[in-house]
């Protein structure tokens, strides 16, 4: 009976001491990634602001080839959904401020396999030549006692490969 009020008493600590150390961690992440794209400004922004487009490049839309999808509102506008379903990802991305020719703002909206609600957007710059730097980014955060896991998950190396393979992948689809 002693053991077994040692073993409880050191679960109940270690339970503590996780709660304790998740008040000091962080609860929010940014992650972002560029690249550059031999197309003008305009015709890059025209392209990315549709999100239907985003199955073309994004490593997350394809990753789910079986999904259902659905659409509400009209691609390319404010307001517009996209929601996707399968297994073991469900969640939607809406838009949620465009600025034309420079910026497009989307809630994402994670259901499963976690409830989440992240903020990304996507900017895009015009450089010399005709070449254009896209950026493509993530911030969200997680509530006490989740963040606990921005410990043990780098969400800068995890989401930040994702966007480098979603980035070249559009380079090369605008660069056809």
């Amino acid at each position: 009976m002693k053991i077994l009020k040692i073993i409880l008493g050191g679960i109940v600590g270690l339970i503590a001491l996780a709660l304790i150390v998740a008040l000091f961690v962080k609860k929010e992440y940014a992650v972002e990634r560029e690249i550059v794209i031999n197309k003008p400004k305009q015709e890059v922004f025209d392209f990315i602001k549709l999100i239907k487009n985003q199955d073309l490049y994004s490593v997350w839309n394809r990753r789910y080839p079986n999904k259902t999808t659905d659409y509400k509102g009209t691609d390319g506008t404010v307001g517009f959904v996209y929601a996707w379903n399968d297994k073991e990802s469900v969640g939607e991305q809406e838009i949620t401020k465009i600025t034309d020719g420079e910026r497009i703002d989307m809630a994402l909206r994670f259901k499963v396999p976690f409830e989440a609600n992240d903020k990304a957007y996507m900017t895009t710059e015009a450089l010399a030549d005709g070449k254009t730097k896209v950026k493509w980014g993530f911030n969200g955060a997680m509530k006490y006692p989740m963040n606990l896991m921005l410990l043990f998950f780098n969400m800068e190396d995890m989401l930040g490969k994702d966007l480098e393979k979603g980035l070249a992948d559009l380079k090369v689809v605008l660069e056809k």
